[in-house]
Order: C-alpha cells, then structure tokens, then sequence
C-alpha cells in the first residue's frame, strides 16, 4: 500500500464510527421516543375499567333483549352516575347506593352521516325488570322512575330497562362518574356559557353572576346539575343545559386544535379514560380511537341532542311520562336507522316530536320543542324561556307545552352579544 492510500484509510476511520454513533443514537433516540409513547398509551389504556359485571348480567338475559336491526349502526348508552363514594363523596353523602344522574341514548347512524342523542329523564316512570343486585340478590319487577334502575343494578338493569322502554338494542356503554367530568372541563382550560340570569344553588355547590361565563370543572358540574338555582327547576331544563353544554364542550375541543397539540390531547384523554367504565367493545384505547375516528367526518349540523318526548305523570305532576305517539315515532326510527320524524306544526295534540336528525335544520341550533318544557335549547350556552310560556313553581315538572310558533326570549342573546 502506498503512503497517500494509508493516509486516506486512516482518515476514513473517525468518520466511520462517528456515523456508527450517530446511527446507534438515532437508533436509541427512536427507541425511547416509542418506549415513551407504549407508556403513556399503557396508562391511558389502564385508566379504563371494564364493566365485566354488567356483560354477565346482560349474558343471562339475552334472550329477552331486541334484537339489532341495522348491524352498521350503533347505539351507546352514556350513563353519569351520582356515586358519591371516594372523590366524589364531596357532592353529598353516601348512602350506600347510586342512581343515574344523567343516561343518554347516543345513536350512530350505519353510514356515520349522523348522530342523535336523547336523554332520557330521570323522573320518568317506566317499567324495570327483575335484576341482580351487586350482593347477588334479585329484585322484583316494578313500576318506578327511571332513575331507580341503576340503584338496583348497575348498568345492566339500566340497559335492560332502556331496552324494555325503546325496543333497542344497546351495543355498548359508558359510564362517567363526577370527578371525571370535572377534570375533561378543566383538561380544555374550561367551558364557556351565557347565563341570562345569575345562579345560586348551594345544593350544587354553584355560584354565577349573568352574562357571559367561563366555568371551570366543579363550576361545570354544578350548572349541568343544578335545578333549583335556575329556570323553572324542571328537571327538562336542567338536561337541555346538558345537551347545550356537552355541544359547547365537544365544538371547543375542536375549535381550539386539542386533538392536534400532544401535550393537550394526553390531558384530554388521561381525564376522559380515568373517568371511564366501559363495556369490553369499548374498554380499550384503540376500540375508543377507532369509534372516534369513524365519525370524524361527520358534519356539525348533523350532530343531535334531544329529549324523549315527556310530560307531567297523570298520577303525580313531580314525574314524568312518555307521550305517545311521539315517543314510539322517535324510537322506531333510531331502531331502524331513519331520519327522525318532525314535529307537524298542526298536530292537535301539542305534543311535538323532536327534530329530524337530517336535513339542514337537524342540528343544535334548530330548537325543537319537547312537549311540556316551556324552553328552548340556545346555542349561547343557556336554556332560555319561551317568552310566552308561564314559569310554574320548581316544585316539580313543568305542566302543559309551550305556544306553538313563538321566539324564545333572547335574553342571553342582550347580555352575552
């Protein structure tokens, strides 16, 4: 070998095993980095429980449960219990057991064009089947309000109750407890709403001034749960600041590119599973993920929340009842996977149907009359009276529908712009 061909080989060597470290670094940089994310995915992932439970209950009784109609569709019960045990015992006190404070029937539609929510009230009197309490005692069939279900039984009485009452079949559900909705708001860095008057409801731990507000998580829990500091103290109009609310919370996750910053989107989601019972369909991040991204397309306007046509029980004003034939008009579409039929302004019953979940006038800003509230969901934030709807005392339900055809006070709307 020549004396320049060495020196040329030798000079080559320090470049070499730089570009070996520099790979080996790479390599280790790569590594961590997907060591990283497997942790972070392992303790969202963990964060969800897996109601095991509820899908034996439901196992035993598959017999009697409607079946699936359109098997692309999908309906998912989303349950907010009042469990006030551990974190949440601030809210009151523990008696032991726990109702629904919030159920809502969430229906997906087959092509994923459309959603539809309907809550369904907690007064409302329906009939509840036999369940298996957790201590594996049984309790009789009755007739009670709704609530009751989940007090008996746990998700699956509730499920099975939904089904009894809808004639649908509930693929999956979800429920959130107290503690977890607070941390998803304050997660986002709060929600904001427009109160046409000032609240105070010591019973939910809420105090707000009129006019436009940010809420922080516990200010957030108080305004959806509230009945007495606000409105008529209907229990219609405390789930129409539901449904507003949950539209607000979803449009400023959006709106403010949470799904696109990392670090605000492992918030988000670390708030959203640790708050998370799941049936085994949705128990996982991945199942979760794969659900949300089939409707990630889905248009704003064709995104629906409702409320089961109801009225004051004839036997007890402090209760509800369905309305018929409205009622079994809304559940036989969402069975079937159809447009939602509307309400016909000359329908002598004054009983209105909710809104169609298709077409250009489907979305939240559409303002469908439920039967007996006296209001009307905004987007603003707040529910607002219709300005010729008497208010009756907040003893109880709200008696008798609103007249046909009139605005809603735009009350928020002076304050808030």
């Amino acid at each position: 070998m020549t004396e320049p061909e060495s020196a040329q080989r030798t000079g080559l060597r320090p470049r070499r095993r730089w570009l070996r470290w520099a790979a080996l670094g790479a390599s280790l940089a790569v590594l961590a980095a997907g060591g990283a994310a497997w942790v972070l995915y392992t303790k969202l992932d963990g964060n969800i429980r897996t109601d095991v439970d509820a899908v034996n209950q439901l196992r035993r009784f598959d017999a009697e449960r409607p079946e699936q109609v359109v098997h692309e569709a999908k309906n998912i019960l989303l349950i907010g219990s009042d469990d006030r045990s551990g974190d949440n015992g601030k809210y009151g006190r523990d008696s032991g057991t726990q109702r629904s404070d919030t159920t809502i029937l969430l229906h997906l539609s087959a092509d994923r064009s459309s959603a539809t929510g309907v809550s369904i009230p907690r007064d409302l009197m329906v009939e509840i089947p036999e369940c298996s309490r957790p201590d594996g005692t049984a309790t009789s069939p009755l007739f009670a309000q709704f609530n009751w279900a989940y007090e008996f039984g746990g998700a699956a009485c509730t499920i099975r109750t939904v089904e009894r009452l809808t004639g649908i079949r509930v693929d999956h559900h979800l429920v959130v407890d107290f503690t977890g909705f607070e941390r998803l708001v304050d997660a986002v860095g709060g929600v904001e709403v427009c109160l046409a008057e000032p609240v105070d409801d010591p019973d939910a731990h809420l105090v707000l001034d009129a006019g436009p507000q940010t809420l922080d998580g516990e200010q957030a829990l108080g305004y959806v749960r509230t009945r007495k500091g606000i409105g008529d103290g209907s229990d219609t109009q405390r789930m129409a600041r539901q449904q507003e609310f949950l539209t607000a919370l979803l449009d400023q996750v959006r709106d403010d590119g949470v799904l696109t910053d990392p670090a605000e989107l492992y918030r988000v989601l670390d708030a959203v599973t640790s708050s998370l019972t799941a049936d085994p369909g949705l128990d996982s991040l991945t199942e979760l993920y794969d659900l949300a991204r089939s409707v990630r397309d889905m248009p704003e306007e064709r995104v629906r929340f409702m409320t089961a046509p109801r009225q004051p029980y004839v036997h007890d004003p402090n209760r509800d009842e369905l309305v018929q034939p409205d009622a079994d008009r809304l559940f036989t579409a969402l069975r079937e996977d159809r447009p939602v039929p509307e309400h016909d302004p000359g329908d002598a019953s004054g009983s209105p149907s909710p809104g169609s979940s298709s077409g250009p006038d489907s979305g939240p800003d559409s303002g469908a009359w439920e039967p007996g509230s006296g209001v009307r969901a905004s987007r603003t934030g707040v529910t607002v009276p219709d300005a010729g709807a008497a208010t009756p005392e907040p003893t109880g339900s709200p008696t008798g529908p609103p007249p046909a055809g009139e605005p809603a006070d735009d009350t928020a709307g002076s304050l808030c712009g």
